[in-house]
């Protein structure tokens, strides 16, 4: 058997409209011209750090090892903020350090972090407003030919970090069907528990989307593994009036009522 070809995965906030993505692709392609190039989304709201952090962590575990993710939501790009490499997984991710990857440093406590100083793998004068195509898209490229994170710069410890995904409970992306996903996972909600989002109760727990064709709201766990908020056929964000961010309140379902 042949030993696979390597894999870039690309998440950005740049959509497809303009010239960003392919430019990207073109800067991988010219330092790595046979590895794979896997899309995950161009389409995270732009400079929306925690859409981005949600994505990725819903994705990187469908790839296989060696997979090196590629992720630029840099509303910080040309300030200090660093460039960095994640070793996590077997798996490695290369983007700016501004909490973009805080949910894979929760996910994988054992990752290694580099920051990237050795601009002789960056493309020549790198442009202050582009480094997805002129920085991260290079490294990524040379990871992918092999060469070792270490020798990119030093590891470091103190990364950015967004609030840990395991409090408080809130809701933390809105997908785009308008399904609020929590941060509660199956090992944190008693079956005996109900929600409560800005004033509105869920009761009622379903096992697929289309089990009823009532068009109220319900909880169901979804593919990422968390507790999302749905409705039937409609937008849950709509009707909670909810964002990302929102509390989710957990309370005590009383004795006498009836089970979902």
């Amino acid at each position: 058997m042949q030993p696979s070809l390597p894999v870039i995965t690309l998440l950005t906030d740049f959509g497809t409209a303009d010239y960003f993505t392919g430019a990207v692709k073109g800067a991988i392609l010219s330092v790595n011209p046979v590895v794979v190039i896997a899309d995950i989304t161009h389409e995270i709201p732009p400079q929306d750090i925690a859409a981005g952090a949600f994505t990725l962590l819903a994705a990187y575990k469908t790839f296989p090892a060696r997979t090196i993710h590629m992720a630029v939501v840099d509303p910080g790009v040309g300030t200090t903020r660093r460039p960095i490499i994640v070793s996590a997984n077997e798996q490695f991710f290369v983007g700016p350090d501004n909490g973009l990857f805080t949910y894979i440093y929760d996910r994988e406590p054992s990752h290694r972090t580099v920051h990237v100083t050795n601009n002789r793998y960056f493309r020549p004068s790198p442009s202050s407003t582009f480094h997805g195509r002129d920085i991260f898209a290079p490294v990524a490229a040379a990871l992918s030919n092999g060469v070792a994170p270490e020798d990119f710069g030093p590891e470091i410890t103190d990364e950015v970090r967004l609030p840990s995904l395991q409090t408080p409970t809130r809701i933390i992306h809105i997908d785009h069907f308008g399904n609020c996903v929590t941060n509660i996972t199956r090992d944190v909600l008693p079956a005996e528990k109900i929600l409560v989002i800005n004033g509105q109760t869920i009761r009622e727990f379903r096992e697929f989307y289309g089990e009823s064709e009532e068009a109220s709201l319900f909880a169901i766990w979804g593919s990422a593994g968390f507790l999302e908020i749905s409705v039937n056929g409609g937008s849950a964000a709509k009707i909670l009036r909810g964002k990302v961010g929102d509390k989710v309140l957990l309370t005590q379902r009383r004795k006498d009522a009836k089970k979902a």
